[in-house]
């Protein structure tokens, strides 16, 4: 959550905590929580803390629930880091809020084919079920692939995380990073 809608990270976790979720730890002023919560599907999570949102702060924003395999999958499966010499803070990954394809489909639809073939050099990215993983070698600042030309392109929502947070909220979900 960055920009207009700005929530305080304590107002969001005792809102987390109100709804009764376990070990609420959020991370920096960036919009991410961690916790634990009684199984239950993931979209009617996603909807609960975005209604609760919508309650307290008044205004929505789109909610996106990984579960820590999930989280733990999506850092393993990076392609980039194959690469030698890659800087890590020049990684980032951009979260589909659904697969890039039809629903049920796990293959991408046309929009996300046709983004294969545009070069963005030297800024790099693949796509890998609902996660864009991003190589900007001049800073995610200085890209055009920017959470709001995947969400024109792809016609869905995104958010956008740095590779550091997204370690540091694997750390904060219990699994040690490899």
């Amino acid at each position: 959550m960055s920009g207009h809608n700005l929530i305080k990270m304590d107002a969001l976790r005792r809102m987390f905590e109100g709804l009764k979720f376990k070990d609420v730890t959020t991370y920096i002023q960036s919009g991410n929580v961690v916790f634990k919560a009684k199984p239950e599907a993931k979209p009617a999570l996603q909807k609960q803390i975005s209604k609760q949102i919508q309650l307290n702060f008044g205004f929505e924003v789109p909610v996106l629930v990984l579960e820590q395999s999930e989280l733990k999958r999506v850092i393993a499966t990076n392609p980039f880091l194959k690469r030698k010499q890659i800087d890590l803070l020049k990684l980032h990954v951009t979260f589909l809020y659904d697969l890039p394809g039809a629903k049920g489909s796990t293959k991408p639809d046309a929009s996300a084919a046709q983004l294969k073939d545009l070069n963005f050099a030297p800024d790099e990215f693949e796509i890998v079920e609902n996660a864009v993983y991003l190589h900007c070698p001049n800073g995610y600042g200085n890209t055009k692939l920017s959470n709001s030309f995947f969400e024109n392109k792809l016609k869905r929502s995104a958010t956008t995380r740095n590779w550091k947070t997204l370690n540091e909220l694997l750390n904060l979900s219990g699994i040690a990073k490899k």
